[in-house]
């Protein structure tokens, strides 16, 4: 079983950054693919990007392509996701999620593990 607690979420501007992490607690978070996933108010939650358990392979949804990257330090089981170029239909709260594989899935259903989730909000 993981833990999984998210921080760096905040209020930007639109065209900031933040940088979001997602600490895994237990030893064997290298055997866990990771997603990330946002809910903006109103609208279901939706998969934004994910990475392989070793790290090697990586994806991402449309809208969010070429501006935020996932990556992950098996070292300190944790899971970031870098955003750049934020804009407003960025803002939700976003969350972290772990699928003992190697490979990720793009729906929620594919994860076991969620965390609380961490607000992000863009403001125009």
């Amino acid at each position: 079983q993981v833990q999984l607690v998210e921080s760096g979420g905040g209020l930007v501007q639109a065209g900031g950054s933040l940088r979001l992490s997602c600490a895994a607690s237990g030893r064997t978070f290298s055997r866990y693919a990771m997603g990330w996933f946002r809910q903006a108010p109103g609208k279901e939650r939706e998969f934004v990007a994910a990475l392989s358990s070793s790290g090697g392979r990586t994806d991402y949804s449309d809208s969010v392509k070429g501006r935020f990257t996932i990556s992950r330090d098996n070292a300190k089981n944790t899971v970031y996701l870098q955003m750049n170029s934020l804009n407003a239909e960025d803002t939700g709260v976003y969350y972290c999620a772990a699928k003992e594989s190697y490979t990720w899935a793009i729906y929620r259903s594919g994860y076991a593990y969620w965390g609380q989730g961490t607000q992000v909000t863009v403001s125009s």
